[in-house]
């Protein structure tokens, strides 16, 4: 999907000449590898910065794109699950990379099974969510189908609250514990969630959610302080397992909220809005500390409700203008705002032209990181990215 932005003609004849000169070198943009990354090192580490000398790059590709790159059959299960597998295709992927972007661009290093901390429950096994592979990825279930059964789910719930540590930790934690830490090795925090809407849809329903929100009210309030409060026991119990205290505790939470998008910014208020600055509350107190949100649908209508929240970063939809969400959000860095779909289809003078009118609307306050505005989806390919690069470097300079 495009967002239905005209583009001027200077843009146009920019991106034309870009690409004419890209046929002319055998099908790479014309680039500067090292000075471009040695320019990426200085624009990423602060994209708002006066004296940065170009647009940061948040495109570093993913997994995905090593299907079409390598001409390799998808399977997704197998490259999360054969780690040997996997990490033969990074190699692969990362040796062309290497010729066409100048980077080796996915993990090729072994995991240590010895310094695998066990396996602990989540937020979706409290609500008694399974999550199941279908197709190519994981789908969490719902747990509950009707008001009275959310209701009984709601008491369920409060229960493992009482006994959380029994509850979320594996028989054998204790034992791995005094191990991993013996080796130097903390258990990883609960910094990220799957969002408010997403997490109550996927676990109830999305019309059965947003006829809930409409409909009874007082139980949407109820599974939303639920949620809550489900949440702040989880990241405090796991601080506590791995030695923080509340005040040493690292600061920065972030979300994946993608069905955001179906709520009004009414239905939003009463229901998710409690949840999100609940966390930051609790995690991301001063103005520094992350605030992240990835949506990547058309929810452009939250933009006002969401700008309080203070973000430091966010990746929306590609129908959201970058400007839209700079005039809400003067201090958030976007990452955005590339359709994924104009990426991983190779539509190259697209490609340009959204860069151009990125830059274009972000030039003066700048934090722009140029990013897929939602995921990187196999397809994508190497000289895309580089051709990205070649519209950095050629338009999307500051020191000029």
């Amino acid at each position: 999907m495009h967002v239905a932005t005209p583009y001027r003609p200077d843009h146009v004849r920019k991106a034309q000449s870009l690409l004419a000169e890209t046929r002319r070198n055998d099908g790479l943009a014309p680039l500067d590898i090292e000075r471009f990354w040695a320019d990426q090192a200085k624009a990423t580490k602060d994209p708002f910065g006066r004296d940065i000398p170009q647009v940061a790059l948040g495109i570093l590709m993913s997994g995905e794109c090593v299907y079409d790159e390598l001409g390799v059959t998808e399977d997704y299960w197998r490259y999360e699950h054969d780690e040997p597998w996997r990490l033969g295709l990074n190699k692969a992927y990362n040796d062309k990379a290497e010729k066409i972007v100048g980077r080796r661009l996915l993990d090729e290093k072994p995991s240590d099974p010895t310094l695998k901390w066990p396996h602990r429950k989540t937020l979706a096994d409290v609500f008694e969510a399974k999550n199941e592979w279908h197709g190519w990825s994981w789908w969490l279930q719902k747990s509950a189908h009707s008001p009275d059964e959310l209701s009984a789910l709601l008491d369920r719930v409060e229960k493992p609250l009482e006994h959380l540590r029994d509850f979320l930790l594996p028989a054998n934690w204790d034992t791995e514990k005094a191990r991993l830490l013996a080796r130097g090795s903390k258990p990883p925090l609960y910094r990220n969630q799957r969002g408010p809407v997403t997490f109550a849809t996927s676990i109830y329903g999305a019309e059965e959610l947003l006829l809930l929100v409409l409909d009874q009210p007082d139980l949407a309030v109820r599974l939303s302080k639920t949620i809550l409060k489900t949440m702040l026991a989880i990241a405090r119990l796991l601080d506590t397992e791995a030695g923080y205290t509340p005040a040493t505790a690292p600061r920065g939470f972030g979300f994946a909220d993608d069905n955001c998008c179906l709520m009004t910014p009414e239905m939003y208020r009463l229901f998710a809005l409690p949840i999100v600055k609940g966390m930051f509350d609790a995690y991301s107190p001063a103005p520094a500390d992350p605030r992240y949100q990835h949506s990547d649908s058309a929810m452009g209508h939250l933009l006002p409700v969401l700008g309080p929240l203070n973000y430091t970063g966010v990746n929306f939809g590609p129908t959201v203008l970058a400007s839209d969400i700079r005039r809400h959000m003067p201090r958030t860095v976007i990452d955005g705002q590339i359709a994924p779909f104009t990426f991983s289809r190779n539509e190259e003078e697209q490609i340009i032209l959204e860069f151009l009118r990125d830059y274009e609307m972000t030039r003066e306050t700048r934090g722009l990181m140029f990013s897929t505005a939602g995921s990187i989806n196999n397809g994508s390919r190497l000289t895309g990215m580089r051709l990205i690069m070649s519209a950095i470097q050629h338009f999307g300079r500051f020191d000029r």
